[in-house]
Formats: structure tokens, sequence, C-alpha cells
């Protein structure tokens, strides 16, 4: 049931990209504080690739759960390197248009979700 937010609208979308957070791992307890620095940390890594991410936040209508983290244009690879090292339990990755999730251990299998702006809000 995820759907996104962003801060600014975008001119066009690229057709694939990743989105990635850093925020507490499924199971953990951090402060705002901590989800803070991780997503500074984040975004560090993903300029010092040389990505230039777009915010985003995911959001659970039903729970009114959010995250805050980034869209960028990276490999499906490199993708669920930076979720594990930033110890995420699952990424979204947008192929084709396709929103898919998928886990970032050996689990890694890209589940389709939806056309990625049918779940994106103004």
């Amino acid at each position: 049931e995820t759907r996104f937010r962003i801060d600014h609208a975008l001119d066009s979308w690229p057709v694939n990209f990743a989105i990635i957070t850093a925020y507490t791992t499924t199971g953990e307890c951090w402060t705002e504080s901590e989800n803070s620095l991780a997503d500074a940390e984040l975004e560090q890594v993903l300029r010092g690739r040389g990505v230039e991410p777009s915010r985003i936040a995911g959001y659970s209508p039903s729970t009114g759960h959010e995250e805050r983290g980034w869209a960028c244009s990276l490999s499906v690879h490199d993708a669920f390197e930076i979720g594990m090292q930033f110890r995420q339990d699952a990424i979204y990755v947008v192929v084709n248009s396709m929103l898919y999730v998928t886990y970032c251990d050996q689990r890694r299998k890209l589940v389709p979700v939806a056309p990625f702006v049918d779940r994106l809000d103004p």
C-alpha cells in the first residue's frame, strides 16, 4: 500500500531509478536524531557516487508511517549494496517506469507493485 510524496515537482522521472532510505531498520527503535544522521550520511554516499538524489517520502495511508528517503539513478545492484550498507531490509526500484519492492539480502527478487506514477501523490 506504500505511496510516495515529493517536496517539489519534477519535470520528468527517469525510466529507471531506486528509492532508498536510511531510517530505522525493521525491528529496531532509533531516535529522530539517529534517523536524521543516517539520512544525511546516505545523501553524502549518493553524492559521492556522482548521483544527484531527489527527496522522496514513502508513507502508509492506513498507518500514517512515513520515511523520507532519496530517489536516485543507480543500477539495481548498486541500490542493493547501498541498502545493505544502511541496514535496510528492503528498497524500492523503478524499472521501465514500474515500481518494484525487493529485499536487500540474498532474497533479492523484484516483486512488482504498480506503475510508479500510480503511487505518486502530489
